[in-house]
Parts: structure tokens; sequence; C-alpha cells
């Protein structure tokens, strides 16, 4: 998708194949703003979505700036101020997209079910070689009950997340710290954590900020790398082998529950 830049606005356009990917990527950012002002943060925010249909999105420009480990704290703040915000249910009525993805959805009260049929069983569906399907299917099915059973011990209930949260997605001013390209919906808030350090982490005052307002659990490590093989297994389908030994390693982790 490409972005060009106005005076105080960006113009963003589609030139995917998803005719709809601009419209689910407004109402992520609206869904989040509203959130955010939920729960009364001032420091995080999100574009303001000025129009959009199907071809263009228009939105807030921002300048940004290096981040600072102030702006990190405020981000780790911020989002687990987000997080913990009640939310009905797991998933999100409307099916979305993450980067160049599809991300169904679709509601439900089972976290574990949810996050294995709707995210790694999904991505392992789209897997073009079938000797790599059959690999990572057959792992997904072995542990089924044992993963949607872990999940669901140590999940304290939906948060909106973000999707999509890595430093890329991130973008800082001299006084707020913006989320920008959403794939949200409602899940372990330690999904939004995981993804964080798939690619390098953020800086450690966030870490520190985040768990100052709510500590990670002592599960997180696991968690994580449960969560990550989604990330991996998506980027392995966008863009093949290199990502194929980091899904090995999570897979490890799966079959050892």
């Amino acid at each position: 998708m490409a972005i060009l830049a106005g005076m105080s606005r960006f113009l963003k356009s589609n030139p995917g194949s998803y005719r709809d990917a601009l419209l689910r990527e407004a109402e992520g950012l609206r869904l989040l703003a509203g959130t955010l002002a939920r729960a009364g943060v001032a420091g995080v925010r999100v574009p303001q979505v000025w129009a959009v249909d199907e071809q263009t999105l228009e939105l807030t420009r921002i300048e940004s700036v290096p981040a600072t480990d102030r702006l990190w704290a405020r981000l780790g703040q911020g989002l687990a101020q987000l997080h913990r915000v009640p939310q009905s249910s797991y998933g999100l009525a409307q099916d979305n997209y993450i980067g160049l993805a599809p991300q169904p959805n679709g509601l439900s009260d089972n976290w574990g079910e949810f996050f294995l049929q709707r995210r790694l069983s999904y991505q392992a569906s789209r897997i073009r070689d079938p000797v790599v399907a059959g690999e990572v299917t057959s792992v997904l099915e072995r542990q089924r009950s044992r993963l949607q059973a872990y999940l669901n011990a140590h999940c304290r209930g939906p948060s909106l997340l973000h999707g999509d949260l890595w430093s890329g997605n991130v973008l800082f001013d001299a006084q707020s710290v913006w989320l920008i390209d959403p794939a949200v919906y409602c899940g372990d808030r330690e999904a939004d954590l995981a993804m964080t350090e798939l690619f390098g982490g953020f800086g450690a005052a966030f870490y520190r900020a985040y768990d100052e307002v709510w500590p990670r659990s002592a599960e997180y490590s696991v968690k994580r790398d449960i969560y990550n093989l989604y990330h991996a297994l998506n980027h392995y389908n966008l863009f093949g082998a290199g990502y194929l030994p980091g899904c090995r390693r999570y897979l490890e982790l799966i079959e050892q529950l």
C-alpha cells in the first residue's frame, strides 16, 4: 500500500487485491481511538480518519521523531491501560487483515479455541507446500486439546489488541505515541506484548512501564512463543522459507506443552 504525503494529511492508497482492506483499517483505527478514550489515555493516539473508500484512506499526517525512553514509557503505560478496558468476547464481529493477509475473526467465548482455529490453523491452511503444511497441521492436531486448555487457563479475559504491534507500526512525535496499521481483535493482552518482541523488541522503558500498570504473567515467556507462531506462519506464507526455522522453533515448544 503506497502512502503519499500531504501538508497535514496522508493519503494511503490500496493497490492490493482485497477491496475492503482500507475500510477495515479505518474501522480498526476508530475502535482503538474509542477504547483509548474510554481508558483515559492521552499520550497514545491513532491517526484521525478523515475519509475512506475502497481506494484511499485519508489520515492525519504524523511528523515522526526518534523514540525516547519517555515516549517508550508512555506507550507501555498507555497500552496497559488500553488492555485493561473490559471486552465482552474474544475475536471481532468483522473479518479484517494483518498486513497483506486476511485475518478471519468472529466472536467467541473460548480464547484457546479461537486462537487455534482462527489464527494458527487458518495460517496452516494457507501453506502451499504440502510437506510443510502437513508438518504444521500434525503438531496442531496432536496438541489441540492441550494447547486450548493451556491458553484458556492462562488468559485473564479479552482485551482489545492492536494485533500487529511491531516497531514499524509505532510512530513518535514530540509529545505523543501513535499506533498505525492495526489488525484489531479482542484476545489475550499478552499476544500484543509477544509481537513487540518478534523483531528485536521495544525499548526497555516500554516493558517497565507496562509492568508497573499491569505486570506480565508468570507464563508470559511460553505464551509469547505460542502467539508469535501466528506471525511467523503469516510471514512464511507471505515472504517465504526464511521464516520457516522460526515456525519450527515455536512448534517444538507447543509439542512440549
